[in-house]
């Protein structure tokens, strides 16, 4: 289960469930992408142009389009125009996204890209039907165009849902997301409070030492495995035009179920954690960390393995589920700052120095301990001890 909605807006949560697909289903399914695919790739070619010629391309303008492409096509037509309004409707969002950014001026690394052509052999299928599109008879999932497939109804659904997500793996296994309305479940009060923060050698360290999150290195583990699983796969790697060998498919799909191994067992450990958190303390003050930029840095390797993006969407959805107190903390100076007293350092600490020495008030700790202190002071929830925070801290938000 996953949440979502922002500050301010309605929460609604995801239930995911494994699908059964006949082969008669399973071909429709895939006939019914390949349409809503080349839709994504007219809208790409077609912003592409109004952008040359200095014309805009909203969601207005590509609603118009595919219309007059379902009345030119007929084998477009035959598919259901609910997947195909709503692939619309996540192209416009998507460059609307990266058209802000770059009116922003975000630096090239922090923008999300514009929208790309969907190449059929990388892309996995999605289909999102609203409403009208869908409807549940005798534990059945009927989709528009006369689609039904079996839903494993791993636990009941709490509400009708509004809209599905049907897609498929790099397993080949097909998945519905429903979204229903969140229901908040209380927790009984503590009165306690934590701060998070976010880093390499640890994922997470808080305030509470019983509560901190090892680095799990799930993926250091796999390593050796899966780096067999791609050797085959370069030995065994068609040439351009020619179908894949057996042995080709047999090891891509080894090394896929590796890569799903690996992520289930680190969403695993986060929710647990995540889980234990929520429930002991009221109010969570949690690094807004985002580790992006980690990607081009020597520590890529092990920041990719802690998951931390990941991660840090666990306590997030568990707040928003119980009705716990969680706000997102500027990660700006951090490390710099005393915890205890809210002096700063003059000069950012380097990787290599782990234990924060305040000179203004002589205040000695490990480095993450003091940053997870600093999410406190920051969140104004001020341990009991602590003497004041910098008054010209960055903006608190409210995430749940």
């Amino acid at each position: 289960m996953t949440a979502s909605g922002g500050v301010g807006e309605p929460a609604h949560v995801r239930f995911t469930y494994r699908l059964r697909v006949s082969s008669a289903a399973s071909s429709a399914l895939l006939a019914e992408w390949n349409r809503c695919r080349w839709v994504w790739n007219r809208c790409v070619a077609e912003s592409r142009a109004a952008h040359e010629a200095g014309e805009k391309c909203g969601p207005a303008q590509l609603d118009k389009m595919l219309t007059g492409w379902r009345g030119e096509r007929e084998w477009l037509s035959l598919g259901g125009s609910v997947p195909q309004q709503q692939i619309v409707r996540d192209f416009a969002t998507a460059r609307a996204k990266a058209l802000k950014d770059i009116k922003g001026r975000l630096s090239v690394r922090q923008r999300a890209g514009m929208p790309r052509f969907k190449k059929k052999d990388l892309a996995e299928p999605t289909l999102n039907y609203t409403r009208r599109g869908f409807r549940l008879k005798d534990g059945r999932l009927h989709l528009a165009g006369g689609i039904s497939v079996t839903v494993v109804w791993s636990r009941e659904l709490p509400a009708d849902p509004s809209s599905v997500r049907v897609y498929r793996d790099s397993l080949g296994h097909w998945y519905a997301s429903f979204v229903v309305p969140a229901e908040v479940q209380p927790l009984p009060a503590t009165g306690a409070v934590i701060g998070v923060d976010w880093g390499v050698k640890e994922t997470a360290t808080t305030t509470s030492d019983g509560h901190d999150l090892p680095h799990s290195e799930h993926g250091k583990k796999a390593a050796g495995k899966l780096a067999g699983y791609q050797r085959m796969m370069a030995r065994r790697k068609p040439k351009a035009g020619r179908a894949a060998s057996k042995g080709y498919r047999k090891a891509k799909r080894q090394a896929a179920k590796a890569h799903k191994k690996i992520a289930r067992q680190r969403q695993d450990g986060a929710r647990k954690w995540a889980k234990r958190v929520v429930t002991d303390f009221d109010h969570l003050a949690v690094e807004d960390f985002r580790p992006k930029f980690l990607a081009k840095t020597s520590m890529a390797r092990k920041a990719a393995d802690a998951a931390i993006s990941a991660t840090k969407r666990e306590p997030i959805n568990m707040a928003r589920k119980h009705g716990r107190d969680l706000r997102l903390v500027n990660p700006a100076h951090t490390t710099m700052d005393c915890g205890r007293c809210g002096a700063r350092t003059k000069h950012a600490l380097p990787l290599s120095e782990r234990t924060y020495t305040c000179t203004a008030c002589g205040a000695l700790s490990p480095r993450d301990k003091n940053s997870a202190r600093v999410m406190l002071v920051r969140a104004g929830l001020n341990p009991a001890d602590a003497d004041r925070g910098r008054p010209d801290g960055p903006p608190v938000r409210q995430a749940a």
